[in-house]
């Protein structure tokens, strides 16, 4: 048997070029560099970000910074209210109203107290001044208690692992942003149309 030529290759060109022997040698060559081109590919990862709440704010960055620090290829398309989340002034609130799985624990008094899940009924939120505002500063107590990045510090890590942030032009038009109001770092002012072939060949694309 006569050795390949190829620099690193396992296989073996085949004496005798019968079809049999030329198949088989044809089938461990090409998984031999299929297997090769897979090792040496980098993930991809692509995020659609649509809402711009404080609690849903926080797994597009997170999911995404993880990737990049994996060594994965990310990319983000903010649209509609997902878009608030590229703006430099960050407003962001969180509501129970219509979140039923969305625990209510307060980040004050003795461990029993902080331990109650207050379920708030939806008619009985909506109805107290200033409801929303008073979930939101309890939820950036308890982010601050547990040690947890704020969502302007994780953007920012976010960033420095390169990954890539595209806002939707169309709802930057909708809703009559000027593109100053946002962060210097948009990869981009895109389309779907020209973020979805983009997606279409990454391994994984979330919608959130």
């Amino acid at each position: 048997m006569q050795e390949d030529s190829t620099p690193n290759s396992k296989t073996q060109v085949p004496d005798q070029f019968d079809e049999e022997t030329l198949n088989r040698w044809f089938d461990e060559r090409l998984e031999q560099k299929l297997q090769e081109r897979e090792e040496a590919r980098t993930p991809q990862l692509s995020l659609i970000a649509t809402k711009g709440t404080l609690d849903m704010a926080y797994p597009p960055f997170i999911l995404a910074s993880t990737a990049a620090a994996l060594g994965w290829e990310v990319s983000c398309f903010f649209t509609f209210y997902g878009l608030g989340l590229l703006k430099k002034d960050l407003d962001l609130e969180v509501s129970p109203l219509g979140n039923p799985a969305m625990p209510m624990k307060m980040p004050f008094g003795p461990d029993w107290f902080k331990s109650v899940e207050w379920n708030i009924p939806n008619a009985l939120s909506t109805n107290i001044p200033g409801f929303e505002k008073f979930a939101t500063l309890m939820m950036q107590q308890t982010i601050r208690d547990k040690g947890v990045a704020s969502i302007e510090e994780l953007r920012e890590l976010t960033l420095e692992a390169e990954v890539s942030m595209f806002a939707c032009q169309m709802t930057v038009d909708l809703f009559g942003y000027a593109k100053d109001e946002f962060i210097d770092e948009v990869a981009g002012w895109v389309g779907a149309a020209s973020f979805l072939p983009a997606a279409q060949k990454s391994d994984i694309c979330l919608f959130i």
